[in-house]
């Protein structure tokens, strides 16, 4: 027999066994466990004839048109499954862990493996990881104006065996009107939360966990706030580096996309620059001057930030200068004043 088991389990034994998703591509595409494996029992299409047929006729009904589908693809099923594993044990769950889940682990226990199935289903799995987003945790922000080079510093904190999770990353873009640029599309949102709250899983609690400062949005993606609630009341690291400094780096950073693109960024932010800062940068990317159009956008972006940064509580706040960009050097100074208690 299958063995049913909790949220907490079954993140534990999907650390070493594949996971399979038989819910619809559909559901799958919209949120899945990172990880896993899409085995659908059904097609989008046939899982909206066996809910029609539940709501409508009866349960017995829906089993009837479900068995039907099922039948004929057993076999399929099962070799699909034997493929993405040398092994022969699989992690099975689907919406609620009631009859998709159970009717492919009794098919895969035909064929000899081993099946767990996750009591609750997707639905249990949902439910943890918004939980867990209010969790208390040892949380530092490293903070500084756009063009102060916070993800690369944030890898340097990762090889200096720091924890880190690089929000931006998830999120598939650089949170501003720049930040989609060579990037991939963004996940759905529940995508984007079930994958923060596997690297907060992963992460030990009791250890500082290193996160960028951010808006509450990162391109068209929200962090859950109770997450944000936390990283808003953390204590900060604040970057001061120089405007020219910082303008080289944004015209080495974005300088190589094409003038559509980014006048397309520009122009998303008109309202923020004026009229006559919009029509200027935009001139100056059609003439090759991209320097003179990031100044532009870098001076808007530095007078939204300076406002948040003086709205914050100001004695959680450690402010450090440095001349240069040099991510090694910072991030050992970072270290430094960990270790010194000098970070409030």
């Amino acid at each position: 027999m299958p063995t049913p088991i909790n949220i907490q389990e079954f993140l534990e034994l999907s650390e070493k066994h594949p996971v399979l998703d038989v819910r619809s591509p559909g559901e799958f595409e919209a949120g899945h466990i990172p990880g896993a494996v899409s085995l659908p029992l059904f097609t989008n299409e046939e899982r909206a004839i066996v809910g029609t047929a539940y709501k409508q006729v009866s349960r017995e009904s829906a089993v009837n048109k479900g068995l039907g589908f099922f039948a004929p693809k057993m076999k399929e099923l099962a070799d699909a499954a034997k493929k993405i594993s040398g092994g022969n044990t699989f992690l099975v769950h689907c919406w609620r862990g009631g009859l998709r889940s159970a009717s492919v682990a009794w098919l895969l226990e035909l064929y000899g493996c081993k099946v767990y199935v996750l009591r609750g289903g997707y639905k249990s799995f949902r439910r943890r990881a918004l939980e867990s987003f209010g969790e208390d945790r040892n949380i530092l922000i490293l903070g500084g104006r756009t063009g102060s080079g916070k993800t690369l510093i944030l890898k340097e904190l990762l090889d200096l065996e720091e924890q880190v999770i690089d929000l931006e990353q998830l999120a598939h873009h650089k949170g501003s009107s720049f930040g989609a640029l060579g990037e991939k599309p963004q996940p759905t949102q529940e995508m984007f939360e079930n994958t923060l709250f596997i690297e907060l899983y992963k992460k030990d609690k009791t250890k500082t966990l290193w996160l960028e400062d951010e808006s509450n949005m990162i391109g068209a993606k929200v962090i859950p706030k109770l997450f944000f609630e936390k990283m808003r009341s953390s204590p900060v690291f604040f970057l001061n580096i120089p405007f020219e400094v910082r303008l080289d780096y944004i015209t080495e950073v974005y300088g190589k996309f094409n003038a559509s693109d980014l006048k397309d960024a520009v122009s998303r932010i008109t309202k923020k620059l004026g009229g006559i800062g919009t029509k200027t940068a935009l001139e100056a990317i059609d003439a090759g001057d991209l320097k003179t159009a990031f100044e532009i956008c870098l001076r808007y972006y530095d007078k939204t930030y300076d406002y948040g940064k003086n709205n914050r509580n100001q004695e959680k706040l450690t402010a450090c200068d440095f001349e240069k960009l040099n991510v090694k050097e910072i991030a050992e100074e970072i270290i430094k004043k960990i270790n010194t208690g000098k970070i409030k």
